[in-house]
C-alpha cells in the first residue's frame, strides 16, 4: 500500500487543482475568458490586466463596450475582433487572434482537427467568450 501512496496523493492534488479551477469560472465563455483574456483585461474585463503596463496603448475596459455602441452590444462585431476578422492594435501588433490560437490548440490535440468538429468547437469557444462579455456589460 505504502508504494501507491505517492501518486495517490498525486492524483488528489491534481484532481483538487482540477475542482478549484473548474468552480471559479461560473461558465464556458468566463473560462475561456480567464485563460485567454484575463491578462491584459484584468479578471474582471475591467481594462486592468497585470500586462496592461506593459503594452503600447490602453487596455479598453470590456464591460463598457455597449455603452461605448449606443448602448447595443454589438455581438457579431465582437465576435469579429476575437476571430480575427477585425483588426486589433496591441503592443504595436495585432491583438492575438483567439480563433487561430484555439484551432492551433485542436491541431495539437488531434490530427484531423480541420474537420468540421473542429471548427465547429472553435466557434463554440469564441461564442461562448462573447457570449460572457455580453453579460458583463454595466
Amino acid at each position: 500500500m505504502l508504494k501507491y501512496l505517492p501518486k495517490l496523493t498525486a492524483t488528489i492534488v491534481f484532481a483538487s487543482g482540477l475542482m478549484a479551477h473548474t468552480a471559479f469560472a461560473d461558465t464556458p465563455g468566463e473560462e475561456q475568458f480567464l485563460n485567454s483574456c484575463a491578462s491584459c483585461h484584468g479578471a474582471l474585463a475591467d481594462g486592468n490586466g497585470p500586462l496592461g503596463d506593459v503594452l503600447n496603448m490602453s487596455v479598453p475596459d470590456l464591460t463598457t463596450i455597449a455603452q461605448r455602441n449606443d448602448g447595443q452590444f454589438p455581438f457579431l462585431k465582437v465576435v469579429h475582433m476575437v476571430d480575427g476578422r477585425s483588426g486589433v492594435m496591441a503592443h504595436g501588433s495585432d491583438m492575438p487572434v483567439w480563433g487561430d490560437q484555439f484551432s492551433d490548440q485542436l491541431d495539437a490535440e488531434n490530427a484531423m482537427a480541420r474537420d468540421l468538429s473542429a471548427v465547429y468547437e472553435v466557434r463554440g469557444r469564441i461564442l461562448s467568450l462573447v457570449y460572457y462579455l455580453e453579460s458583463v456589460q454595466k
